[in-house]
């Protein structure tokens, strides 16, 4: 007897609990349990269950690989979605929502109550930045923002935005993930669930963060219970070496033939072990990373290598960190990637509880010229129209100071509080109404006023516009059809073209 299968007889002696009540009863008790979990549609493997409606199954909507490429439920305008993550909250005031009348009552109390927030604030700060009028529609933008300004006419800028409370733990989950206190899966898995992506050798979904990870970390991309390969793969667009941006990309020491061959063996050990476990969604997850880091070798290597780019388009984006992960991000949208989240860098960099000033002025310096080219990047290779991109935060700022509270803030009076009651979002491309401001909050921006959205409308409207019904986008997990927005949500008809 070989040692493989002295071990696999020794493994035969321990039953799983199914294997248990499989025997037990001559059998009559997983004939009972297996009528249990057909009725609840527990029975069909994690890569079976809950098909997109509307799919053609002769295109691998029943596919062992979640990956697949498939049909939404009716044509959509976009393909793909970039999504520029401002993490930490930008205040709206002081970007795409200028209030006049913050100047009238400037260093006084409002007229009105001011709203619970996180902590105490008190009087009106006005924007330290002018704002002036641009493009054919004439939509105002602040001056911290002037490269970006020049692209308002594909822009659909949604001033009347709110979520649920005023923290960034629960914001960045409702925001990412349509739940803010439980764990769900994030908008990025739900999209790559539905659509698959178009390049097998690469992630359909890719988040990065320069420098480490957001609040929530990894919680922010996660697959939940939709299967594990639709979960975001993380990357630190500060390295430049493809070994360090992708750990163990590269082997050293044996050709591709020879880790197909180990690769094979490996799939047939797991696949047998799944097997014996009823298609183990962990186990499934398992045999697909393999698969895809694998086939990722050559792909990722060139999708990450910037250099590879003329020096006009370089230039056009500019130098810095947001340069070169705007840069890597139309890399890989014109790859095929599904989804490309962009956080502005680790923790929190929008959280100016004091300096706004100061703050807000260099973090729009760090990105306003790569935002811009990536829209004109994309506009210039006929991408644009296809492909969705949107900024924005977990929450906006409020619009009246934050006193000093210890722990929070340096002593100052001159920063801003977090303000989910209104806040400001904008989409581009991929089927939207450029040139077009939709909503607005109060006349000093502390709430949404006139047609607000929630951020549960804002997904049922990405999902929308990628050309899926969001109450119909479900996946079946513990007895329930869930889906990205719960109970909730309407689709924002105003942005769409």
């Amino acid at each position: 007897m070989s040692e493989f299968d002295h071990r696999q007889k020794l493994e035969d002696r321990f039953l799983t609990r199914r294997e248990l009540l499989g025997r037990m009863g001559n059998g009559f008790a997983m004939l009972g349990l297996a009528g249990v979990l057909g009725a609840e549609g527990l029975l069909t493997s994690p890569a079976e269950a809950a098909p997109v409606k509307g799919i053609d199954p002769a295109r691998g909507a029943k596919s062992l690989n979640p990956l697949a490429p498939k049909a939404s439920h009716f044509p959509g305008k976009a393909k793909r979605v970039i999504f520029l993550f401002m993490n930490g909250g930008p205040s709206h005031v002081d970007t795409f929502d200028p209030k006049p009348a913050l100047d009238k009552y400037a260093g006084k109390l409002l007229p009105m109550e001011n709203l619970r927030t996180e902590r105490k604030t008190g009087n009106a700060l006005p924007s330290p930045f002018k704002f002036q009028k641009h493009g054919k529609s004439g939509i105002e933008v602040s001056e911290i923002f002037p490269n970006v300004a020049t692209c308002v006419d594909d822009m659909a800028i949604i001033r009347s935005m709110y979520a649920d409370v005023p923290n960034h733990e629960p914001s960045l989950m409702l925001m990412n993930c349509g739940e803010a206190r439980l764990p769900r899966p994030s908008l990025g898995s739900w999209v790559t669930y539905g659509l698959g992506t178009e390049n097998q050798n690469l992630p359909g979904y890719i988040a990065l963060c320069p420098g480490g990870f957001p609040i929530q970390e990894t919680q922010n991309w996660q697959s939940a219970f939709l299967p594990g390969v639709l979960a975001g793969t993380y990357i630190d667009p500060r390295q430049t070496d493809i070994e360090k941006i992708v750990e163990n990309i590269k082997n050293h020491y044996e050709t591709t033939q020879e880790q197909r061959a180990q690769l094979n063996l490996l799939q047939q050990l797991n696949r047998r072990h799944a097997a014996k476990r009823q298609g183990d969604a962990q186990i499934e997850t398992r045999i697909q990373s393999f698969e895809l880091a694998y086939r990722m070798q050559a792909d990722a290597t060139d999708a990450f290598d910037v250099d590879k780019e003329p020096q006009k388009i370089k230039d056009m984006y500019g130098p810095g960190v947001y340069a070169r992960q705007c840069l890597i991000a139309r890399r890989l949208a014109e790859r095929g990637v599904r989804f490309i989240q962009l956080y502005h860098g680790a923790g929190q960099p929008w959280d100016n509880h004091d300096d706004i000033e100061v703050g807000h002025r260099n973090l729009a310096k760090e990105c306003d010229q790569a935002i811009a080219a990536l829209l004109k990047d994309l506009k210039q290779r006929g991408m644009l129209d296809d492909t969705l991109v949107i900024w924005g935060g977990e929450f906006g700022r409020t619009p009246v100071v934050e006193l000093p509270t210890p722990g929070a803030n340096a002593g100052k009076q001159n920063g801003r509080d977090h303000n989910n009651h209104g806040f400001t979002m904008w989409l581009a491309g991929g089927g939207v109404k450029g040139g077009t401001v939709y909503g607005a909050t109060d006349e000093f921006g502390f709430a949404a006023a006139e047609n607000k959205v929630h951020v549960h409308d804002l997904h049922a409207t990405i999902l929308h516009l990628l050309g899926f019904d969001h109450t119909k986008l479900t996946f079946r997990y513990a007895g329930r059809d869930f889906r990205l927005t719960d109970v909730h949500g309407n689709v924002v008809k105003g942005i769409i073209a």
